[in-house]
């Protein structure tokens, strides 16, 4: 299987190292291996190779900013060969704080052949950064005796509160008899008047009250030099027989101009206390076209990788790969996005079909869904075949079932405990559907136990068929999230991303076939209305129908029928307030009955209460399906106003009992009623709705028309025609999938 795709297999592949990798990365920050103290190690050979009677020199830098092409393959080298005792960094020796670059500058500096100290800067600060400074390196603001001298370093980002740093910086000055004391503080404390690049104004030592204070301990003690960085430029000044000093031109961007160049300042110490520092700058003629240094850049991305470890560079690759593989598809594999018109099903009509349904509700639990399961159930189970049905386990099902796998329930929802929510995680359901042996897994739920049927199909390597029944986002008030934020983003991305994960998918209407390829669903979508049992209507016994009658007290009124789940997204309240308006503006009299149960009752039945509508509407309550017939025919019209329907099948068994319909215009209606047909659809606007069902109630030859052409159109919709239907689309799935049946494939060879 995996041959006959490289190129999918390839690109899984790479996704499959890809998450390895972006996993070890995150292993590499949290639980790797850390370089910690650095600076110890630096300043112990720092001061192993100086001694308090001899001259040295050290060499000070500014924004290295993790350049390759300029710090480390030009300035390197020139420091190598320099001679310097040392090496100082005032600040910015990285790009950003994050765990790469820092590991990408020790491989850096790792070139030098020199000790090295780092100065706390706003680079080595961002991307949370300055715990990373503290467990690389050390403590943000610090003091080191090299020689005859004290180095003082800074913190100037504000991690440090100033105040303490002031303190602390005047103990140590106070207490040194050093001949010589340099400051290394990132934001230079002075202004160098110079013009600079846009948004850089804001680089120097805040705020004013640290930038006094620093200056009023200069002009207190004597300090030979401030070094800074930040800006990218060289700069000086002298306060106080100080000399502060702004060097930033050891690899970041300058402008190559009389202030902006690359650059390095050496700081020669002699053996003489008395005698005066020299401090020389030493400019380095780099120039590069803007070509060369884009693609310097580019290279120093990819190079700047292996100094973090070979892993990212194949991480970069893999991406790459990836992007590539997908590019090559979409450009020169061609698609052909018609059906593929030399597929055979008639293999797999001959012979039996073994198929598994897994659905979140089933009967005894009254509702469209499973209803519409059991119809399919029977009429396949009538052509020859085998049904496994997965549903949840029930206090009052029946006590033997023929293959039907109930699971238990972790919890029960709703305040009569309606919905169940099963325990997938169960391990024998797996095995108990494996031994079933299904050629198909048919899903009539996009999640919970509709999830547990596609990873069993995956699993047995069968085809899953979904059946997309009923509209998510009308089902906002269930879930545990903001309405608005799962009715218009999350139940359309339920639906799309199981059903594009699915092998073919079932819908009851052409327009809900229609709203499936406007979420991008790019499945193979078969359109088949679900049966009902259309013979059944016809043979109900009349006298059972009196009966019904004069149990309920009908007299001579009209009645119109209803059936609904009493829930909100059904528009109960939408018809009690019209069935209040209509029993004001007509004479006929008339009784509306709503059959159906469910968790909003007792709040319907107190509205109707306090509309003293109690002679017009009556809430029936639940009715055993196989009595449902005998009460459609209570009517004379049938009424709906939901609009979360995907076919509406009880609309179709009103008019198989030769009810006309008036309806709210949904995605299931429109499919199905047809205008001064079979009866009226109207927009969600109550005065247009109640005009049609006021026609309905008082125009006898226009209902009875309706209802002829109701009873007509309603004989196409037989369980049989839609269990045959199905069937074919199973087939044609499996043909898809196998091709020819195995035992067909063993009789021809």
């Amino acid at each position: 299987m995996i041959f006959r795709h490289p190129l999918k297999a390839l690109f899984y592949l790479n996704l499959l190292i890809i998450l390895l990798l972006i996993g070890y990365k995150v292993y590499l920050n949290l639980y790797g291996p850390r370089l910690e103290a650095i600076h110890t190690d630096q300043v112990a050979e720092l001061q192993a190779s100086l001694t308090a009677d001899q001259p040295f020199s050290f060499a000070v830098v500014g924004n290295i900013n993790n350049s390759v092409g300029i710090f480390e393959q030009r300035i390197v080298p020139e420091l190598n060969r320099s001679g310097v005792d040392f090496l100082v960094s005032a600040g910015n020796a990285v790009s950003s704080g994050g765990e790469d670059k820092y590991r990408a500058l020790q491989g850096t500096l790792g070139h030098l052949q020199m000790p090295y100290l780092l100065t706390f800067g706003e680079n080595e600060q961002e991307n949370f950064g300055s715990f990373r400074f503290y467990d690389h390196f050390g403590p943000h603001f610090y003091s080191v005796s090299a020689g005859n001298s004290r180095l003082l370093f800074l913190d100037s980002t504000g991690k440090t509160p100033w105040r303490w740093q002031i303190r602390w910086l005047d103990e140590q000055l106070a207490s040194d008899d050093s001949p010589h004391r340099f400051v290394f503080i990132n934001h230079p404390p002075f202004s160098s008047g110079k013009d600079l690049l846009f948004g850089m104004e804001d680089k120097h030592l805040q705020p004013v009250e640290f930038r006094q204070a620093l200056m009023s301990l200069l002009q207190q003690y004597r300090v030979d030099a401030v070094f800074s960085a930040s800006i990218p430029i060289f700069a000086e000044q002298k306060v106080h027989d100080t000399r502060l000093i702004t060097t930033g031109g050891a690899g970041g961007l300058v402008l190559n101009n009389e202030d902006s160049f690359y650059h390095y300042v050496r700081v020669t110490v002699p053996e003489n206390p008395d005698a005066d520092v020299a401090i020389e700058l030493n400019r380095l003629e780099i120039g590069q076209h803007p070509v060369m240094k884009q693609l310097e850049s580019f290279w120093f991305f990819i190079y700047s990788l292996f100094y973090v470890g070979y892993l990212n560079f194949l991480l970069v690759l893999a991406v790459f790969v990836v992007i590539a593989i997908r590019l090559y598809v979409t450009v020169y594999v061609g698609r052909d996005y018609y059906p593929d018109y030399d597929l055979d099903p008639t293999p797999w009509l001959k012979r039996p079909l073994k198929v598994a349904m897994f659905t979140n509700n089933y009967l005894p639990f009254i509702g469209g869904v499973p209803i519409s399961i059991e119809r399919l159930r029977r009429g396949l189970k009538a052509l020859g075949d085998s049904v496994l049905v997965v549903a949840p386990r029930y206090r009052d099902q029946p006590a033997e079932e023929e293959q039907v796998l109930r699971i238990p329930s972790l919890l029960a929802l709703g305040e009569k405990r309606e919905f169940r929510l099963a325990n997938i995680f169960l391990p024998r359901l797996r095995r108990q559907v494996a031994d079933f042996r299904p050629d198909l897994i048919h899903i009539h739920h996009p999640f919970w136990i509709g999830s547990l049927g596609l990873f069993i199909a995956r699993w047995l390597r069968v085809p899953a068929v979904y059946t997309y029944h009923t509209r998510l986002e009308h089902y906002a008030h269930f879930v545990p999230l903001p309405g608005r934020l799962f009715r218009n983003l999350i139940s359309h991305e339920i639906i799309k991303r199981f059903a594009n994960r699915c092998d073919a998918v079932i819908v009851p209407t052409y327009s809900t076939e229609e709203y499936l390829r406007m979420i991008d669903v790019k499945t193979p979508t078969y359109v088949q209305p679900t049966g009902i049992e259309y013979q059944r209507f016809q043979e109900v016994d009349h006298r059972e129908v009196d009966k019904l009658r004069q149990r309920l007290e009908l007299g001579d009124e009209r009645v119109f029928v209803s059936v609904s789940r009493l829930s909100n997204e059904k528009n109960i309240d939408f018809m009690i307030d019209a069935i209040d308006q209509l029993r004001r503006r007509t004479d006929v009299p008339f009784r509306f009955l709503m059959i159906g149960d469910g968790h909003q009752r007792q709040r319907l039945q107190k509205r109707i209460d306090e509309l003293d509508l109690g002679r017009h509407f009556t809430l029936v309550g639940a009715v055993p399906p196989d009595d449902m017939a005998t009460w459609y025919h209570l009517g004379d019209a049938f009424a709906f106003a939901s609009k979360s329907e995907t076919q509406g099948m009880v609309i179709l068994e009103a008019m198989a009992a030769g009810l006309p319909v008036v309806a709210v215009r949904s995605s299931g209606i429109d499919d199905v009623v047809r205008d001064d047909h079979n009866g009226y659809k109207t927009p969600e606007k109550q005065q247009l709705w109640l005009q049609r069902v006021q026609q309905l109630l008082e125009d006898d030859e226009l209902r009875q028309r309706l209802a002829d052409n109701a009873l007509s159109f309603a004989a196409d919709y037989s369980v049989e025609q839609f269990a045959d239907d199905v069937r074919t689309i199973y087939a044609t799935v499996l043909a898809s999938r196998f091709g020819e049946p195995e035992d067909d494939r063993s009789a021809e060879g």
